[in-house]
């Protein structure tokens, strides 16, 4: 038995070559991805939640400790006074990632996100990688910002020093001895909260999201009221560090915009999506966008941006300022319940990442089982918690968090490009996809050369004004010369992204800025996170999906082959000899 098992793995390793050729770039319909691949979780998610529902869990999963850990060092090293428009800036670049999401998340209300959204497009491999990166990005960002609740907590309780609150072990390595039980016990308590049911997890998550918004217009409040107008130009005016600073503040406060995308995530569980989706990812990346500018605006209104301190910056100002001891307590408490909110939305949002995935045999399919009584994807939320507690306990911050958003972008970068795919080449049948592959390419590249020239010291400008101009006119020739469409059939869309190909155009240059604003160790990390999950993908998921889709061969569901009907199998064979055309 164990020997004919090895002969098979081997035999299965060897036509490894043939099933990539076969797999990578096989593409899904939006009804395959509806229905047929949606039952492969057994019970349906239950739909309970409402627009208002996903205002809140977008909030809440953005309005966490991002805007107390960055604006401080912004402020002070990186953009002076104008942080406020750093955050403008990387909340326009969160917002027109949003429009092209909510079109796909209408269009295609599974719970996948992104993973789905890519699979339809360019295929399973470009699914995978991109479903995979929202992961990883998901479980290191929640393990950072579950050891910072440990640290906000033990502000709250007027601890200045949260090592008290961890356990020091010899003998393991700098960065990895510092064990955090309290963040632990945090990821593990939300788990088995998610594991319960979505919609009495939506019901908390309004409750403190409500507070997390009222003490943020209190700390605003209280900044512009202790604040001073002249602040904002004294003592080296509104830009100290030149235009570019705001730009590359922007790079870095960008990290508070993530988690936006987990409402896409609950399109399975929306009683209207059509209706409630587009509410609920534009309105709650615009209601963080404003609280974000404004509490920059008032922390810089109230102390001069050459004093502002990189580590708990609204607290120091308004001990040092106004002499507000108590409200370093204030902020602890704030901050702490943020964190358990937007941890609480990245932990629902992840977990249905997986489950998809898991439908999708690129992982073990035991993860995509929804449970038939809470109607939630049980074996993934337990198994990310996991990993999550597991990360929490042992990593300090610093050691992940330059990968938080180099993925997240990437995801980013390759759904504008998905969303253009569509339009002009798979809702037009036969379409030529060689022009807007070639328009994709050319915005690509001279996005890149734009952020080249922009990262480089003074004498550059002929490359901004080059590459930039470059954008614009091979923008507005795609524009001219090729038709677009906005739904399957030719009828009119529910909701589409409307002046297309702008939005999606201006979400791709500003995505491949803000990567290029990034560090060089963030692409090392990034380059050998790609090898490994690329290589699993040939060594196992290619061969998975090979057994489950062409061969039949379903794992984890003996019933799985009743979903599989001879006109999915047909239709992807007839999509064989298209998908050298469907490739990016």
């Amino acid at each position: 038995m164990a020997t004919t098992h090895f002969s098979n793995l081997l035999h299965g390793l060897s036509q490894t070559p043939q099933r990539l050729r076969k797999r990578m770039f096989m593409t899904w319909t939006p009804d395959q991805e509806l229905n047929q691949v949606r039952q492969r979780s057994g019970a349906d998610m239950k739909r309970k939640l409402e627009w208002y529902d996903l205002v809140a869990l977008g909030v809440a999963g953005m309005l966490g400790a991002g805007v107390f850990v960055t604006t401080g060092h912004a402020a002070h090293s990186v953009a002076g006074p104008s942080v406020f428009l750093s955050y403008l800036v990387a909340g326009a670049s969160a917002f027109l990632s949003s429009m092209c999401y909510t079109e796909f998340a209408v269009a295609i209300p599974v719970a996948g996100g992104a993973f789905s959204y890519l699979r339809v497009t360019f295929g399973e491999f470009v699914g995978y990688f991109g479903g995979a990166n929202i992961l990883m990005e998901y479980v290191l960002s929640n393990a950072a910002v579950a050891r910072t609740f440990t640290e906000y907590l033990s502000q709250a309780f007027g601890v200045s020093d949260p090592k008290l609150w961890r356990v020091e072990v010899e003998g393991l390595p700098k960065d990895y001895n510092s064990l955090d039980f309290p963040a632990v016990a945090l990821v593990l308590l939300i788990t088995v909260c998610l594991c319960h049911s979505t919609k009495e997890s939506s019901i908390v998550n309004i409750v403190m999201t409500a507070f997390h918004v009222i003490f943020f217009g209190f700390i605003i409040v209280a900044c512009f009221a202790n604040g001073n107008h002249k602040n904002l130009i004294q003592p080296k005016g509104l830009f100290p560090f030149g235009v570019k600073g705001v730009f590359d503040g922007a790079a870095i406060v960008y990290v508070s915009y993530i988690g936006y995308d987990s409402v896409s995530t609950m399109a399975e569980e929306i009683r209207c999506p059509s209706k409630s989706l587009p509410i609920g990812i534009a309105g709650s990346v615009l209601i963080v966008s404003t609280l974000y500018c404004l509490m920059a605006l008032a922390l810089c209104s109230m102390i001069p941006y050459n004093e502002v301190v990189s580590d708990a910056s609204f607290a120091a100002a308004f001990r040092n300022t106004v002499g507000w001891k108590w409200m370093g307590n204030l902020v602890g408490v704030g901050a702490s319940l943020g964190i358990i909110a937007s941890l609480l939305v990245a932990m629902l949002g992840q977990a249905r990442y997986l489950c998809v995935v898991g439908r999708a045999h690129l992982v073990p399919f035991w993860l995509a089982k929804v449970h038939p009584s809470t109607g939630t994807p049980i074996n993934a939320t337990i198994f990310l918690g996991i990993c999550t507690a597991c990360i929490a306990l042992f990593t300090e911050l610093e050691v992940v968090i330059e990968m938080i958003s180099i993925g997240t972008l990437l995801v980013f970068l390759l759904v504008a490009n998905a969303l253009i795919y569509r339009r002009y080449v798979k809702l037009l049948d036969n379409s030529d996809p060689r022009p807007t592959l070639l328009f994709l390419a050319l915005l690509t590249s001279f996005s890149i050369g734009f952020s080249l020239s922009w990262k480089l010291n003074e004498g550059c400008y002929w490359g901004l004004a080059l590459f930039g101009t470059a954008a614009i006119g091979i923008t507005t020739l795609f524009h001219c010369k090729m038709p677009c469409r906005l739904q399957e059939g030719g009828s009119t869309a529910e909701w589409a992204v409307p002046l297309m190909p702008w939005p999606a155009a201006a979400s791709i240059f500003l995505s491949v800025f803000l990567m290029a604003s990034l560090n060089k160790r963030s692409f090392l990390r990034f380059g050998l996170w790609s090898f490994l999950v690329t290589l699993f993908y040939a060594l196992y998921g290619v061969h998975s999906t090979f057994h489950a889709e062409e061969m039949g061969v379903e794992r984890g569901s003996t019933s799985e082959g009743n979903h599989v009907e001879q006109s999915f199998q047909k239709q992807q064979q007839q999509q064989q000899h298209h998908a050298k055309g469907d490739i990016v």
